[in-house]
């Protein structure tokens, strides 16, 4: 197999297997990426794999790549995304490799990159690309171990975490990999857990483990109906985004959670900037300058905020997909069963958890919705928009990730998806008139730009 340049994305590398991802093109990028490793001074790369059936095989093809340029390799074995990320802290290694389909379908897998302390994105990620149809590496004979990380990142996770009271929690983990996990360590936190597909299944036969989308949440809010759990919490496939959904079957959505986070890290934190990303409800930034804290609104996708928490010295960041960063008593990077052990902390102290995460700030909104185009023209028609599109009674207008229309009574997004040709979009206003009014705006100037397209809304 060529490799295709195709699956060298913005955040990660992400295949198919056996069509454009296999063992051979597993070794190269283990080449390539330990080249960049020894280039810049790092001689130990950790790695891990999620529950995927091709896992195992491309993990073993990427260690032997690692190792024919000269890198140490440290094998995690089968861990969620964050644990990879967390040995490279505790292991001392600043590099490592998560090979990872993440919420994607059963035949997708893909690799997620630390290089040097800081998740590789863009021209990073091109980089190594280029130095595989390059194809000069250094050569070398690297080590292999293996390391059980599990007990060391459970007890970091709760050391520092006590319940005011322990709560009955119910656990969906869609048979991704972070089910191997998740009971283990809210039991430690004193939680009775009901746990829901948290068999790791690489076939994922129950539901998707995307918490992002309603659809498979349905099991989890009827496990709340059904029983006397309190709170719901769900896992994409890889462990780094977290779901949560209340008793009376509210998903609360992650610009909603990261109010409670903010308000809570900013006690320790006083000042401090809270990072979140464009697609988040405009309620955020007015509940953290109310806290003492100041909003910084920055451009969607995990590795670009995690280099902006880098920069800024912030304390908490996080995305609407569910990607939240605590460097708040934590690494700074993102990990969904740590935000739900922060999450429990904050609930166990309320006698209600539903009314208190039903209270907070909220809009009438629309899901994601995506227009599905052709490669390279979701760039183009934002390109377009940026420049010619004129936008009636807004008060705002935010480029730093696409168009975010900003109006005295709501916003519209529209901005490029990095890793698919799609146009993302998303509205909320204060009522249903304003919303199909805002909504109206958009259709108008996306159809001046594009008479042929077929829009979601």
């Amino acid at each position: 197999m060529s490799i295709s340049q195709s699956i060298f994305k913005a955040y990660d590398i992400r295949g198919i297997i056996d069509k454009t991802l296999d063992d051979q093109v597993a070794f190269q990028i283990g080449q390539a990426f330990g080249a960049a490793a020894l280039a810049k001074g790092q001689k130990k790369v950790v790695i891990g794999r999620d529950g995927r059936l091709s896992g195992p095989s491309l993990s073993a093809a990427l260690a032997k790549g690692l190792q024919a340029v000269g890198v140490d390799v440290i094998d995690l074995g089968m861990v969620a995304t964050p644990m990879v990320y967390f040995g490279t802290h505790v292991l001392d290694t600043q590099s490592g490799i998560m090979v990872t389909g993440s919420h994607n379908p059963p035949d997708y897998n893909g690799f997620k990159m630390v290089l040097a302390g800081e998740a590789i994105h863009g021209e990073t990620i091109q980089g190594l690309y280029q130095a595989i149809v390059k194809g000069e590496f250094p050569q070398g004979a690297g080590s292999y171990s293996t390391h059980d990380i599990k007990a060391a990142y459970i007890a970091r996770m709760i050391s520092d975490v006590k319940l005011a009271r322990p709560l009955k929690i119910a656990v969906d983990c869609g048979n991704g990999v972070a089910g191997a996990f998740a009971g283990e360590i809210y039991r430690a936190l004193g939680c009775e857990v009901t746990e829901l597909f948290c068999e790791v299944d690489g076939n994922f036969p129950n539901h998707h483990p995307d918490p992002a989308h309603p659809e498979n949440l349905q099991d989890l809010i009827r496990c709340l109906q059904e029983t006397d759990n309190e709170l719901g919490l769900a896992f994409d496939g890889d462990g780094d985004r977290l779901g949560l959904v209340t008793k009376d079957g509210q998903i609360i959505y992650p610009d909603r959670q990261l109010m409670l986070f903010a308000e809570d890290v900013l006690t320790r934190n006083p000042g401090k900037e809270i990072l979140y990303d464009v697609k988040c409800t405009r309620h955020l930034a007015p509940w953290i300058t109310a806290r003492g804290g100041q909003p910084l609104m920055w451009k969607t996708g995990h590795s670009l905020v995690k280099a902006k928490l880098r920069e800024t010295g912030a304390p908490l960041g996080g995305e609407m997909s569910g990607h939240i960063f605590f460097k708040d008593r934590w690494f700074g990077f993102d990990d969904g069963l740590y935000a739900g052990v922060r999450m429990l902390e904050l609930m166990a102290r309320q006698s209600d958890p539903s009314a208190v995460l039903n209270a907070l700030p909220q809009s009438v909104s629309t899901p994601e919705l995506q227009l599905k185009l052709q490669e390279g023209e979701n760039f183009a028609l934002i390109g377009k928009l940026q420049s010619d599109a004129k936008f009636e009674g807004a008060h705002d207008i935010i480029t730093i990730d696409g168009l975010r229309v900003e109006y005295a009574d709501g916003f519209g997004l529209a901005r490029s998806s990095n890793t698919t040709p799609v146009v993302v979009l998303r509205f909320e206003a204060e009522t249903p008139q304003a919303l199909e009014r805002i909504q109206g705006e958009f259709r108008k100037v996306i159809l001046a730009a594009r008479p042929d397209v077929t829009l979601p809304f």
